[in-house]
């Protein structure tokens, strides 16, 4: 059986962290999205296909430094005119069965290889409160046979959300040509979908482990603790000088130093090629990339921190997101709280939206400086390439 991975676009919720690399290369434990999945489907499948178009050049790469270390086939075609889902498989050439995935979830292996045993034709679900914000299936009563699949629906009548994990045979790809552009001009997959369930047994199976969903940037935070949880040892491959303190457990890869006086609590990890300079306080569910530097009295706690970025002195880092080539210079205060202690609101395409969230700091893109004395507001995003002033306040 073959198993095909959509990646191919840009996925603007998830922007600032999308401008330079595709969603599915986004990194979490050290994997990017991509190479989980693959991961996953890797001892399942006789073939792998991944489906590029934003970014595809970096998809390529990814997928070539994957085929030498999995034994699994894996291929990229390029989608290329055609608008959303159902033209991203719309050319394939697949006889027989295959697994069809998203590509913004890990998932367990559990639930990927129920999906791939079972005879006929599956999708998996999962039941949600808020049914307007998804694909919703209607089910058949006292089955698990689908009728239908709703996009968004207004009513709230059913509540199995699609979760994006699919077995179909090759008629999906021969309805995905036939469907006609949807009322968001775009060939929706969910439109080939409803043309496959009135000819094949289309069934429903709930996800029985929990997963990994990254829609928007605070997302990977939520991603970034899943992982961190697991830790359970300490891994030092290099150097922790005397009187750092360690707490609990710590992953330290190569060519990456703890100097003296540094206290570091609860699951960190600490990639290749950074420095943690004195005084310095790191708190739970942090990761801290590859060739990082970390000055003298910061602060960090449940964040991530991208690679070739720099903290500079007396600055405080909580419950945030610093993508690639950061510079935080001097002294930068951050706040996350509201003062009305409500959920923050973050801007996303346009629109502030409910992150869930009480505690939510910034979220910074690629080769972005903030300069010295900067105060930022909680649940704030700042662009790409962004420079800010001297005791700038980012509202």
């Amino acid at each position: 059986m073959k198993a095909v991975i959509l990646c191919a676009w840009e996925w603007s919720r998830l922007r600032p962290l999308t401008k330079y690399k595709p969603k599915s290369l986004v990194k979490i434990f050290w994997k990017t999205i991509l190479h989980h999945n693959i991961e996953l489907l890797g001892n399942h499948v006789e073939k792998i296909i991944v489906i590029a178009k934003y970014k595809s050049e970096k998809i390529i790469e990814e997928v070539n430094k994957l085929n030498k270390i999995y034994s699994v086939k894996i291929t990229v075609e390029i989608q290329w005119d055609k608008p959303w889902t159902a033209a991203a498989i719309s050319d394939l050439e697949i006889s027989g069965d295959f697994i069809l995935i998203n590509w913004d979830t890990i998932f367990s292996e559990q639930d990927i290889v129920n999906i791939i045993s079972l005879k006929n034709y599956w999708v998996l679900v999962k039941g949600v409160n808020n049914p307007e914000k998804y694909g919703i299936f209607r089910q058949e009563s006292n089955s698990n046979l689908a009728l239908e699949i709703i996009e968004k629906p207004e009513e709230n009548v059913w509540n199995l959300a699609n979760l994006w994990v699919y077995k179909f045979n090759n008629k999906i790809i021969k309805f995905a040509n036939e469907i006609e552009l949807s009322k968001r001009k775009e060939y929706e997959i969910t439109d080939a979908i409803n043309l496959f369930i009135k000819e094949e047994k289309f069934e429903l199976i709930t996800a029985k482990n929990d997963f990994i969903d990254i829609t928007y940037p605070w997302d990977l935070l939520h991603a970034n603790n899943k992982f961190l949880d697991l830790l359970n040892s300490i891994e030092v491959e290099w150097e922790i000088e005397e009187w750092a303190t360690i707490k609990w457990r710590i992953i330290l890869w190569k060519n990456s130093i703890i100097k003296s006086w540094v206290y570091i609590e609860w699951n960190v990890i600490i990639w290749e090629n950074t420095v943690i300079w004195p005084n310095t306080y790191i708190r739970w569910w942090t990761s801290i990339w590859n060739n990082c530097k970390i000055w003298n009295a910061v602060e960090i706690k449940n964040s991530y921190i991208g690679d070739n970025t720099n903290v500079a002195h007396l600055s405080y880092i909580w419950d945030s997101v610093l993508w690639d080539n950061v510079n935080i210079w001097w002294g930068c205060i951050t706040a996350n709280l509201r003062h009305d202690w409500e959920n923050l609101r973050a801007l996303c395409k346009g629109k502030l939206i409910d992150t869930w969230l009480r505690k939510l700091w910034v979220i910074i893109g690629d080769n972005c400086k903030i300069w010295i004395h900067n105060s930022i507001y909680p649940a704030r995003t700042v662009e790409a390439d962004s420079f800010t002033l001297p005791r700038e306040i980012i509202k």
